[in-house]
Order: structure tokens, then sequence, then C-alpha cells
């Protein structure tokens, strides 16, 4: 149901409540989302991004409903990403000949997805486009945040940035402002999201906002294309993005394993007893990646100043849970952070030296050499892994 959000805006988007996974299989989404389209009225009428193409043809009855389509002047595209552009198709059906605005990557990612020849603008930033009644659009390029076409527009007299992913959360709800929800729900999706979408892009998400900020322009909403729109307060939002992209890390240690007997689980718990003995003000988190959403585990990584990997040794190597985290870590390039390699085995007991490498592949700085255990820890061995992680705790608490 379209939603009035000022005089020129109108929120045409769709909330998604039942999606559970993103990017194919690769992001969960607990909370579900929402695919966010905005229709602008002066005396031109603007269509802002669309909807995902599962819901192309709810999407455009709504939008007849709303405004007759024949009345739309131009459509901009911030994102060519197929949960923003993927209505496009059913959209142009109706209005083939207007004008589409995007980047020139744009043009390119559309043409390669949808392959049509529409009626494509590019703009860069800096240009801007006049919809009347003193009112224009003025495009801000914004590449690899967080693909090479994405984009933002500000309205100017309105005062509202349209923001595409940046600042964006998988959060549906009814309500649609950031003063509407839950605060502690809004900001762990947010954090979610930057973690583990845009951690690579962090100098770029740094330079972007500065830039953004430096123009001086004011700003009642940010609008962005994935759940509530921040109008309480909008700037708090840029100002936790410059806090993430500054090699965040908490007082915090997080633990990541899995183990096929329950060997290396026992490890950790024991290491992570000694972490805390050594550091009280650290909090420890133990995540069995075996169990737990990837996304949250890439989340507490994000949040920690010290990693710890565990994995039983497999056929000479390491459980395919933890070597597949492992790979995500790599492609995220967090920064400053610490890490150390622990597991048991029964026979060979290489998984350890495999974490070390790949810990140092992610850019992790390996503390000290890692713990391994023959088949299950008994006294004595229970003895050193709390040690190991006495010591641990010491270097972080120091």
């Amino acid at each position: 149901m379209p939603v009035r959000i000022s005089d020129v805006v109108t929120w045409v988007g769709k909330t998604d409540w039942e999606l559970r996974k993103f990017h194919g299989e690769e992001y969960s989404t607990h909370r579900g989302s929402s695919y966010n389209s905005y229709l602008l009225r002066a005396e031109k009428t603007v269509l802002m991004d669309t909807v995902w193409s599962p819901f192309s043809h709810e999407y455009v009855a709504s939008l007849a409903a709303e405004v007759d389509l024949d009345s739309i002047d131009y459509v901009v595209m911030n994102h060519a990403e197929p949960d923003h552009s993927g209505a496009l198709c059913e959209v142009m059906r109706h209005i083939p000949d207007v004008p589409i605005y995007c980047t020139a990557n744009g043009v390119k990612s559309m043409r390669g997805m949808y392959h049509r020849d529409w009626n494509f603008h590019p703009v860069k930033t800096g240009d801007t486009l006049n919809i009347g009644q003193g009112l224009d659009l003025v495009f801000v390029e914004a590449p690899m945040l967080h693909w090479p076409d994405t984009m933002m527009s500000y309205l100017t007299g309105e005062a509202i940035l349209f923001s595409n992913d940046a600042f964006g959360q998988h959060l549906a709800s009814e309500g649609l402002y950031n003063d509407t929800v839950d605060t502690c729900e809004l900001f762990q999706e947010a954090m979610k999201y930057y973690a583990n979408i845009l951690t690579p892009f962090s100098k770029l998400v740094t330079r972007k906002i500065q830039e953004f900020v430096g123009l001086n322009l004011p700003l009642k909403m940010i609008c962005p294309s994935h759940g509530v729109i921040w109008r309480d307060n909008p700037m708090q939002i840029a100002e936790a993005y410059l806090k993430w992209a500054s090699d965040y890390q908490e007082e915090q240690v997080v633990i990541l394993y899995d183990t096929m007997w329950n060997a290396t689980r026992r490890m950790a718990e024991l290491i992570a007893q000694g972490v805390k003995a050594a550091a009280p003000g650290l909090a420890v988190k133990c995540v069995n990646i075996g169990k737990s959403d990837k996304n949250d585990a890439i989340t507490e990584v994000f949040k920690s100043k010290a990693v710890l990997v565990g994995s039983s040794t497999i056929n000479r190597g390491i459980l395919s849970s933890v070597a597949a985290l492992l790979e995500e870590m790599r492609g995220l390039a967090f920064k400053n952070k610490k890490a150390a390699a622990f597991g048991s085995y029964g026979w060979s007991g290489e998984s350890v030296k495999h974490i070390e490498e790949a810990l140092g592949g992610c850019g992790f700085e390996v503390m000290q050499p890692g713990l391994k255990m023959l088949w299950q820890p008994d006294a004595e061995g229970e003895r050193q892994c709390v040690a190991y992680g006495e010591a641990l705790g010491a270097m972080l608490a120091g």
C-alpha cells in the first residue's frame, strides 16, 4: 500500500515478510526485508527504483492504482541489481519510451541482465534533473557501494537522500520509519548488512560519506532501498557507518569452531574459560558454525578484536563449514584483527596448520602458535586449553 512520506514523495515499494535468503542462498534474512521504490510528483513525475521480479505484476498494479503510468516522465535507477530493477521489464512494457536515468555502468548491467535497449540517459556525479516546483534531483555516483553501477540521488527542496543499498537493512516492518521500529533490532540488522556486504568497501564508504557531508546540504530523510526510512536524526546511520568503516571492533572475542565428536567443542569451551579468566573485561562468544547461521557468525567476527577458529582434522584438512567461513572472511577483508587456531585430531592433525594459513590469508595477525590436541582432552589437556586461553586473554588485555 503506497505511503506518502512528504508533499512530493510517496513510498510505493513492497514489504516481503517471508524472505529468508538473499543473494541466492548467501545471506540470511531472519526478519524479512522490503524493496523500497519511490514516486516523486512535482511538475514532473519520477519513478525511483522498482522491486524484485517475483512481485512485478503486483507492483505495477499497485503503482497504476496510485498514478497513471502514462504520466510518469522519468525513471531513475540508482542500482541495477535485480532486487531493485526486477520489475523494470513490466514497468517499461507499459511506458517503453520513458527515459531511464542511471550511471553508465547501470546501462551495462541492465542491458546484460534484461537484453533491452531502453531509452537510457547515463549520468555522472553532479548531474541534475529538474522536476519542477524548484526541485532538482542531484545524482551522486557511489561505485562499489556495493556494485560498480550504484549511485545516490538527492532531492533538493525536500532534503531527501535516496541512498539505495547504503544505510539499508533487511527488516520487514509495518513501521516505515526508524522511530517506529525496535531500535535494537534495527541496528542489529544494519550492522549485519554492513558486516556481510559493505565491509570490503569501507574506505569507499568513508570517502563517500565525507564527500556528502562536505556539501553541507540539509537532510531531513535518508531513504534506502531496503528496510526503514531514517527520519529521526537521519545522520545517525551515517555516523554509525563511519565508525563501522574504521576497522571496527568491540571488546569481544569470538570462538568459531566445528566438531566431529565434541573434542574440538570441549577445547573451545575451555579456551573461552581461560580468555575470560585473564581478560574479564572482554565479552567471549562461542559459535558452532556447523549449526549456526554464517552471516550471524560473520557479524560476530566484525564486532570482535580477536577471532579464534577451531576444527577437527578430516582427510588431512578441516571441516567444510570452517573452510567455507574462512573463505567468506578472506573475501570480506577485515582489518586490524588478531587470531589463533586450535583443533583436535585422531590420526594426522593437519587442521591447525591449515587454519593458521587461512587466517594469515584473511589478513589477521596470528597471535601465537595454534593448539592441537590428540583425541579428547584429558585432565592435562583441559589444563592446557584453559592455559592457552589465558595466554591469549592476557595478550588482548595488555
